[in-house]
Parts: structure tokens; C-alpha cells; sequence
């Protein structure tokens, strides 16, 4: 007995997660939610595109980070709340609505501004973290923001159109040659409003471009992310890192002239991720859920935080 209450007492504190549930469009929608006793301060974490969890993984996707749970955790241990959000149609916002690919940004965007209003239950002023392109969502979010809303933290967010940015990635492998005329010429038409029949799609690019994706990428892609960001006047924290492979340090500078009042942290060998890099091993953070966030991350963003409260 002696030894166990030893080992309890060696043993760091983990904050505990609940489950918490509000209305959706057609079901609930789910979040983890890490209520800090005494906070001040609530931070809503908006997940990236595609399948990923509240804790930032994805089966389908192949990704493993852990990425929102240590970021919320770590929140925590600064006294910070926070509630990190299941997208809706899946995990635990599945029931929300019956197709997950029948989405808009606005619908998200609408979703984050309820999560919002939730958060406020947890402390009077509430922060949205978009990572990637939930930086978009809360930038449009931003656009019709809550009374509770402080500000925004844009973590490795495109400030370009996102069809500009998938033309980007595509390029960055040079396989990918081959497919890069249909590639552009699909999203071209996306951007237009035009989808394309599926099955007229080369292959390899049909898992992309299904009719139910298209119907989103057509919607996706038609935001401007520089135009919308110029909308928001309040506190904003764009985070970037100079080894990410999806999104890349001109994003940030794009997002930092259309928001004079950020600050901008830049992360020494952070990834997409918000890890540092393994030399050698350019996907290891997207694949090993033990490697920790950038030890600059979270320091910076409660820094800003507490810094800007002291300002406002």
C-alpha cells in the first residue's frame, strides 16, 4: 500500500479529458474538454483537413502525433483550459451530420463559434487554435466572432488558397510528375466551380477527387485566406515551422502582412507537426505519438496569451 501511494506521488500529473457534447445539425457534436481550475483563459482546438481526431490522428490517414492531446495538456499545465473538438461527421461528431464530405467551411466555421460559446463556461475569454486548415476555419470563424472570442493562434496555416497549396505539395515529389498537367487542370476547374467525373480521373488521383470531396474542394478552394485574415482586428499568434513539408515560412509571412497586430513564432526545425524534426526521417512526427512538441510551442503560446490579456 505504502509502495503504491509512493508511486502516485513520483508519478507526473496527467490532466484528465472528459467527453463533452453540444447540438449539431443533425446529431451531437463531441470534444475532449481539460476544465483548469481557476482558468482565465480556454483555447478551442480545430483540427486539420480530412479524417483526423481530437487528438490528432487519423487510422485512415496513417497519422499517429498526438499532436491536440499534448497541446491541450500542455495548456493545462499552464493554467489554460481548453476543449478539443471531433469534426463534425466524424469520431465522435459522426451522428452530427450523415455524409462527412458534405461540409462547407462556413459549417465549420459555424461549429467552432458554438464550441466558442461553450468554452466560455470554462473561462470568460476563449481562443480558437486552427492547426492547418483549421487556421482557415478560424479565420472565418473570426469573421461573425462571439463576444467571448480574444483572439486567434494560426498554427502552420496556408496563406494561400488551399488548391495552390495541393498543386505545391504535389510538386515537391518529383514521381509526382507525370500526374501534375491533370492535377492542375483539375484543380483549375474545382476553383471555377467545375467538378469532374470521377471515374474520367486517372487513378492515382481518384481516391482525391471522388464526387463527395470534390463537392468540398470546390467550396475549399475558393477562399482566400490573405482577404479574410485582413477581416480580423483582434490578438492573433501565427506559429510556423522552417522543416514543414505541407505548409512553409511564405504561408506565414503572407498571413503576417494581412494581420499587422500578430506575432509571429517561428519554430527552429518544427514540422507540421509542431515537433522537431528527426534528421533522416522526414515523417517520423506524423507516425510516433511519443515525440513531444516543440519546446518552444507552448511556453510561446501561454506567453502570448498572458502578455496580450495584460494589454487588452
Amino acid at each position: 500500500m505504502r509502495l503504491t501511494c509512493l508511486l502516485l506521488v513520483l508519478l507526473p500529473s496527467v490532466a484528465l479529458a472528459e467527453p463533452v457534447r453540444i447540438s449539431g445539425p443533425q446529431g451531437p457534436l463531441e470534444a475532449a474538454q481539460i476544465a483548469s481550475e481557476g482558468a482565465a483563459h480556454a483555447v478551442v482546438i480545430i483540427p486539420g483537413s480530412g479524417p483526423i481526431d481530437r487528438d490528432g490522428n487519423s487510422l485512415t490517414m496513417g497519422l499517429a502525433t498526438d499532436t491536440y492531446r499534448l497541446l491541450a495538456e500542455g495548456l493545462d499545465e499552464h493554467g489554460i483550459a481548453s476543449v478539443r473538438i471531433d469534426k463534425r461527421g466524424f469520431y465522435g461528431s459522426a451522428a452530427a451530420i450523415a455524409d462527412p464530405n458534405d461540409v462547407t467551411i462556413k459549417a465549420y466555421a459555424e461549429d467552432a463559434r458554438d464550441w466558442v460559446e461553450y468554452a466560455s463556461s470554462l473561462a470568460p475569454c476563449v481562443w480558437i487554435a486552427g492547426h492547418s486548415e483549421g487556421g482557415l476555419v478560424a479565420l472565418v470563424a473570426a469573421q461573425d466572432a462571439p463576444e467571448s472570442l480574444c483572439g486567434l493562434v494560426l498554427l502552420a496555416a496556408s496563406g494561400r488558397p488551399i488548391g495552390q497549396l495541393m498543386i505545391e505539395q504535389f510538386e515537391a515529389n518529383p514521381a509526382n510528375a507525370p500526374l501534375m498537367p491533370e492535377l492542375r487542370a483539375i484543380v483549375t476547374n474545382l476553383e471555377a466551380g467545375k467538378s469532374r467525373d470521377p471515374a474520367s480521373v486517372t487513378s492515382a488521383l481518384q481516391p482525391l477527387f471522388s464526387k463527395g470531396l470534390q463537392r468540398y474542394m470546390i467550396d475549399l478552394f475558393s477562399y482566400d485566406p490573405v482577404s479574410i485574415a485582413e477581416d480580423w482586428r483582434g490578438p492573433a499568434l501565427i506559429i510556423q515551422g522552417d522543416e514543414d513539408m505541407q505548409v512553409h515560412p511564405p504561408d506565414a509571412d503572407l498571413l503576417e502582412g494581412a494581420l499587422p497586430q500578430a506575432r509571429r513564432m517561428n519554430l527552429a526545425g518544427g514540422t507540421h507537426m509542431l515537433k522537431v524534426g528527426i534528421s533522416g526521417n522526414p515523417f517520423a512526427t506524423y507516425a510516433d505519438p511519443s515525440l513531444p512538441l516543440h519546446e518552444e510551442l507552448l511556453p510561446g503560446i501561454a506567453r502570448f496569451i498572458e502578455e496580450t490579456s495584460k494589454s487588452r
